[in-house]
């Protein structure tokens, strides 16, 4: 036995219209493009992404960018990140198999647990986060008259409702959602640009700095990818609709979100009103905030899938029910926004390991003998290009996280005598080396078989 999940290309059971329960059952492929480049666009336009527009317009805090050179960034950084995503979903498309389920063809079924206990630690604390999020834009638009804790339980209800039915949630998104997100869209970029007073100064000299942060927007859903892109009808569904959907709204969500910080004094904490002082301002913010519950969909999801790698006949709604509690639990609890920075450094580590995952799969062979089963044997080897490729990240990197993070790295590079030159970029730092040591690794054992 080399899988254990059946072949959903053989198996009539396959066409049915919601995800299997158990990671036994069969994968339905249901998802065209139209399906999952609206999922995707969705994804691609976030309330994070409004705020965070500052990054990518001062990415080195003092040397901001002009409006051009921010939407290049974006542009670039979208692109590269997303067809990384896009390459990460193939995959899931070909074998019907979950992100982490993929791994143990990777790294056998032991070892695949460790990717997926990051996994699982770094989507638990994005879904406490975007609930946080979510509170957070309703309080904006309704102010104090609602408490923060109740916004978070009917997030994390909501989120929990779109666990249970994920297809028939993607599906809402197209259908309903997803219009309504670009009339708003549209109606708060013309109402916000026409305000803006000027988006002139700055110049082109942060401009590899703004990409390395575009990208790491972006390839934070590779561990997502798979877990959605098996239940679409084809790879290159797959593929054309993460690159599609989110490249176009990702960069309009950037493009935005610069109009509302030129508004509010460069002030990422206070955007929101920005878009709220908008004629109709609350109304369209308001479908964007609830919009934003299918970013803690796809988290709370991405964990229950990433658990049942672990536990593969549990039901998963069990765990979404699970999951979402305690999601809901932590937004309570924790000060989520303080969280951010580690959540950066853990995403990191999947960059690299797709890079590894990509040259076995696509280079040299590996979808032909990609064995997913409970008895997979360790695959020790690819574990050596995947680390590597995480100290090329962190030694190329210019996206600042926690600071004794950092400051180790930079007492790295000085000992091993390495400059971080301005134009270097971590995440295809990380992804080169990774790729490039899984090349020589497998020529190599290749030539001794």
């Amino acid at each position: 036995m080399t899988s254990a999940v059946i072949d959903p290309q053989q198996d009539p059971a396959s066409q049915g219209k919601e995800a299997p329960l158990t990671l036994t059952d069969s994968p339905p492929k249901t998802l065209g493009v139209l399906d999952q480049g609206a999922f995707w666009a969705n994804l691609g336009v976030s309330l994070l992404g409004f705020s965070g527009a500052l990054f990518l317009l001062d990415p080195l805090q003092g040397k901001p960018l002009t409006f051009s050179a921010a939407v290049v960034a974006a542009i670039v950084g979208s692109l590269i990140g997303t067809a990384m995503v896009g390459l990460a979903a193939i995959p899931g498309a070909q074998t019907g198999w979950p992100a982490m389920v993929l791994l143990r063809g990777l790294f056998g079924a032991k070892l695949s647990y460790v990717p997926t206990v990051l996994n699982i630690v770094q989507m638990l604390g994005w879904g406490a986060y975007e609930l946080w999020v979510i509170a957070k834009g309703a309080e904006a638009i309704f102010g104090t008259a609602v408490p923060y804790p109740v916004w978070v339980v009917l997030a994390g209800l909501v989120t929990v409702a779109l666990t249970i039915w994920p297809l028939g949630s993607i599906r809402i998104l197209r259908r309903f959602v997803t219009v309504g997100v670009v009339v708003s869209m549209v109606w708060l970029s013309v109402a916000l640009f026409r305000e803006v007073p000027s988006l002139g100064g700055g110049s082109w000299e942060a401009f590899a700095p703004a990409v390395d942060y575009v990208i790491a927007l972006s390839v934070s859903w590779v561990p997502v990818a798979a877990d959605f892109a098996r239940h679409s009808r084809s790879g290159g569904a797959a593929f054309a609709g993460v690159v599609g959907g989110y490249t176009i709204a990702q960069v309009a969500c950037l493009a935005l979100g610069i109009a509302a910080l030129s508004l509010v004094g460069m002030d990422g904490g206070r955007v929101s009103e920005a878009f709220v002082a908008a004629p109709l301002g609350a109304v369209f913010f308001g479908i964007l905030v609830l919009r934003e519950t299918d970013q803690s969909f796809a988290n709370v999801y991405s964990t229950a899938m990433s658990l049942q790698n672990l536990m593969p006949k549990v039901d998963r709604r069990i765990f979404s029910v699970a999951i979402g509690v305690l999601v809901t639990g932590v937004a309570l609890m924790v000060d989520v926004n303080s969280y951010g920075a580690f959540l950066g450094v853990i995403g990191a580590v999947f960059v690299p390991m797709f890079a590894v995952l990509a040259v076995d799969y696509f280079v040299l062979g590996g979808a032909k003998r990609w064995n997913a089963g409970e008895n997979a044997p360790s695959r020790w080897l690819m574990v050596l290009p995947w680390l590597l490729g995480f100290a090329a990240y962190w030694l190329t990197t210019s996206t600042p996280t926690l600071p004794w993070w950092d400051a180790m790295w930079a007492d790295v590079r000085t000992a091993i005598g390495f400059t971080r030159e301005s134009w270097m970029n971590g995440a295809l730092g990380g992804f080169a080396v990774s790729a490039a040591v899984t090349l020589a690794v497998g020529r190599l054992a290749r030539r001794k078989a």
